[in-house]
């Protein structure tokens, strides 16, 4: 059984380590997941060009792949760097943005797993159905579908690539090849409406994969120590009368700041096979 307890020793590692996390991602949200990567206790690289990606993968303790915003230099970058990554055992986080929008994405995700599997997919639901080859509800890079319709999807696509799957929703899930999931309902409907946090999520899982060897327990701490973020960010602005713009500054304050007595209290988790 997995505790809060546990999980917190796992947000001390990644604060303790401060590891170096690749980010191969979009140009909408470098800043802002840079950010989100310091403010939790990581230290990030936005690092896409083919004279360096790979030596960098290499240095770093974990790799994030985010085809936000695609063009042939980066999807090769992206290759590149998930081949070094993965000859040195690196985890490698990919998150499949928009995926099911265009012929396009769907292309550079095929050929980006034919070359190698990550070790953690992330994404909305309607992303992992595409990725899965089903059809989902989306609307450009958002879905219209939430995790527990995913659910099949993400179980099969987790035994059959083995990489963890995590399908960000109102409740989040994280499955496993071995059959573990896990249910996290925490977060808000704000974290919706500011670009990147979602990447951000990714961001995450991949820092706390670079101390946790476990990738479905660090997939689950990222996302716990996520949520119960937002929703500490969510009074806090809404309480001084802000709205998503104050919501921003403040869910790094609460990525910074959150302790284990919060976060413990405040954590929603289940788990099971």
């Amino acid at each position: 059984m997995l505790r809060a307890d546990d999980l917190w020793d796992d947000v001390r590692a990644l604060r303790a380590a401060c590891p170096l996390v690749h980010n191969v991602t979009n140009f909408v949200v470098m800043n802002f997941n840079a950010n989100m990567l310091l403010a939790a206790g990581a230290s990030p690289v936005m690092v896409h060009a083919h004279a360096e990606v790979e030596d960098m993968a290499r240095l770093a303790a974990a790799v994030v792949l985010n085809i936000g915003t695609l063009q042939p230099d980066w999807v090769d970058a992206m290759r590149r760097a998930l081949l070094a990554a993965r000859a040195r055992g690196t985890p490698v986080v990919l998150d499949p943005v928009g995926v099911g929008a265009t012929a396009y994405r769907r292309d550079a995700v095929r050929m980006l797993r034919a070359a190698a599997e990550p070790d953690v997919l992330r994404g909305n639901a309607a992303e992992i159905l595409a990725v899965a080859g089903e059809d989902g509800a989306a609307r450009g890079v958002d879905s219209l579908a939430q995790a527990d319709a995913a659910l099949d999807a993400a179980r099969g696509l987790s035994r059959a690539s083995g990489a963890v799957v995590c399908v960000s929703g109102a409740r989040d899930l994280v499955v496993d090849a071995h059959g573990r999931q896990a249910w996290l309902a925490n977060g808000h409907v704000w974290m919706t409406r500011v670009t990147g946090v979602g990447c951000g999520a990714s961001a995450l899982v991949a820092a706390f994969a670079a101390v946790q060897p476990d990738r479905w327990r660090a997939t689950v701490a990222a996302m716990a120590y996520l949520g119960v973020a937002g929703e500490m960010a969510a009074e806090r602005a809404q309480g001084a009368g802000g709205g998503v713009g104050s919501f921003q500054i403040a869910l790094l304050d609460a990525l910074h700041l959150l302790d284990s007595d919060a976060f413990g209290s405040r954590l929603r988790l289940e788990t099971g096979a």
